[in-house]
């Protein structure tokens, strides 16, 4: 604070404003020149457009495509309701009526698509003569694709199976309910326990033995020893004489 006074003329000096009376003889180098700014501007970074009246544009005509009866501006939409609900109508139903014969030409073949091959069906139904089924014998056959089993019983085994108490029986079932003719047992040759496929004529009660598990079925094909909850299965089959079965 003390050095401040004495800087204080110096400082008074700074502040004097010389006046200059000289005038300029001779024009400036750089010329002046005036810009002046557009007050209406068009373009995608500035707040305003300019927006020009086209007069050549064509309000489109939709006269062909509109109905009669609601061509008319003044008309009123309620005396032309009737009229308009019938043509929808007609249209909604003759869109049924095609749809509906489409669905009758199409829909059969799609499901039919759907059903068995002609390869199937051929195997569907199998004709066998039972005279070349010999006594006591059982013969295999493929029937769908799974072993068949038509087994030519003697008069011994029918009165052995006739004569077994329902009562032991694991899956009930009388001899007479699973034969159709009591010489010949027609069995599908599939174990009811896991799949497997019998053997005919051994097992201990003189039927059908699986070998993987151990199972046992009498010449009536019931299950009588082992895992298999349920007896052979009977296929429909019938006689149509004594000497053919189907």
């Amino acid at each position: 604070m003390q050095h401040s006074t004495n800087m204080i003329p110096f400082m008074k000096t700074t502040t004097m404003v010389i006046n200059n009376t000289l005038k300029s003889r001779f024009p400036g180098l750089v010329p002046k020149k005036f810009v002046f700014i557009k007050v209406y501007i068009s373009g995608p970074c500035v707040t305003s457009h300019v927006r020009y009246s086209h007069t050549d544009v064509k309000v489109p005509d939709f006269a062909p495509y509109r109905r009669r009866a609601t061509k008319s501006p003044s008309s009123k939409s309620s005396a032309t309701v009737d009229s308009r609900k019938s043509f929808t109508y007609l249209l909604a139903g003759v869109g049924c009526l095609g749809g509906m014969y489409a669905a009758k030409a199409i829909v059969p073949k799609f499901i039919l698509s759907m059903s068995a091959t002609a390869d199937v069906l051929a195997m569907a139904k199998i004709e066998i003569k039972l005279s070349d089924i010999p006594e006591g014998k059982s013969v295999t056959f493929k029937w769908r694709g799974k072993p068949l089993f038509i087994k030519h019983r003697t008069a011994e085994e029918i009165a052995r199976e006739r004569a077994v108490p329902i009562s032991v029986l694991r899956d009930p079932e009388t001899d007479e309910q699973r034969v159709k003719k009591p010489e010949f047992l027609v069995v599908l040759g599939v174990c009811t326990h896991l799949g497997c496929v019998p053997m005919a004529d051994a097992g201990d009660f003189g039927g059908y033995y699986c070998p993987c598990h151990g199972s046992h079925y009498d010449s009536s094909g019931r299950i009588r020893k082992g895992p298999a909850p349920l007896n052979l299965e009977v296929p429909e089959h019938n006689y149509p004489d004594d000497n053919t079965l189907i």
